[in-house]
């Protein structure tokens, strides 16, 4: 019984410190985080910059996710509510999934294909993962129409302070 005991208690405190939001909620990428290296589903390789900056002006939606992780599954259809009552707002979605076959599976498997798609196939542990300090997925950013990071931390798409931010940012 305290084997079992003991058991629980390092996996609730792995998951409380694995969700922990971090101290320093940061408000720009830096340099070497916008280098990080992602792909397109058709192979093409771009820094998260060039992602960022072809998007310049407008307000996204950076949604983190793997077909791999339960959370993510479950989020889909509040992430679609989001995408669905902010239309204007472009939706960017960064996979974790651990390689190009998993990536296309997944994209396939989830109806992901049509939207703006990239793959970490560096993994998790990348230079962008680390700045924004990555600790669970999904994960949820919004950048504003200077490419800043309007809301740096949220792991669910129905956190309050997401579509807050969202409708702060449309109503400049």
């Amino acid at each position: 019984m305290k084997k079992a005991f003991a058991l629980f208690l390092i996996i609730a405190c792995y998951l409380c410190y694995a969700q922990e939001s971090p101290r320093i909620l940061k408000t720009k990428f830096s340099k070497e985080a916008l280098a990080q290296k992602i792909v397109t589903p058709e192979g093409k390789i771009l820094s998260i910059g060039q992602v960022l900056n072809k998007h310049k002006g407008k307000i996204i939606v950076l949604d983190i996710w793997a077909g791999w992780c339960q959370d993510c599954i479950k989020a889909f259809p509040k992430a679609k509510e989001l995408e669905t009552r902010n239309p204007n707002i472009h939706f960017l979605f960064f996979s974790l999934d651990r390689t190009k076959e998993n990536f296309a599976r997944s994209l396939e498997k989830f109806n992901m294909k049509g939207k703006e798609n990239y793959w970490f196939s560096e993994g998790w542990k990348n230079k962008f993962n680390n700045y924004i300090d990555l600790n669970w997925i999904p994960r949820y950013l919004v950048i504003d129409q200077k490419t800043d990071i309007a809301h740096y931390y949220a792991i669910t798409p129905d956190d309050p302070e997401l579509q807050r931010t969202l409708d702060r940012l449309t109503q400049k």
